[in-house]
């Protein structure tokens, strides 16, 4: 028995090398919600064009800690006017230890806004709902997907002539 004891203290120095992510903390980093046309919108008849677009952002606040922000923004226009606009920033602290660096960026752009998407989801509509209108139900993205398709056209691009004299 006081083998297995020896053995088990010497078999290594106790240190965990294999790789680690762990969310910290998520949170609203920006929220603006414009309802420009209030009241006289509350009576427009036609549907509005809904405008969405977004943006990842990574940035290392630590050696070992990250911040990705998911940036949304919501545009909705009818014939009239604007009937609002809702710009929200909704990040998020991944602590990563032990994480290769060709492995790191397709964490931030990929997985991590996969992970915080729901929460931006329902904060959006939230604003929405509470500026007065329907709330705004976003489709689920498939970030990885997107970061794929980027990665590929990068590569394509790469490889081309930057352009002719």
């Amino acid at each position: 028995m006081a083998e297995e004891a020896d053995s088990i203290q010497t078999t290594g120095n106790g240190a965990d090398t294999g790789p680690q992510i762990a969310l910290i903390s998520q949170y609203v980093k920006d929220l603006s919600f414009e309802n420009p046309n209030a009241p006289a919108v509350y009576q427009w008849q036609d549907q509005p064009q809904i405008d969405v677009q977004f943006n990842i952002g990574a940035d290392k606040v630590g050696e070992e800690v990250v911040e990705v922000s998911l940036k949304v923004e919501v545009k909705a226009t009818a014939p009239q006017g604007t009937a609002f606009a809702v710009e929200l920033v909704y990040a998020a602290i991944f602590g990563m230890r032990n994480v290769p660096e060709d492995q790191m960026q397709p964490f931030m752009l990929a997985e991590a806004p996969r992970l915080i998407f729901p929460f931006a989801r329902r904060v959006l509509a939230d604003a929405i709902r509470d500026g007065g209108f329907p709330p705004l139900l976003l489709d689920p993205i498939d970030f990885g997907g997107l970061y794929v398709q980027q990665a590929e056209a990068m590569a394509q691009t790469a490889g081309e002539p930057a352009g002719h004299a």
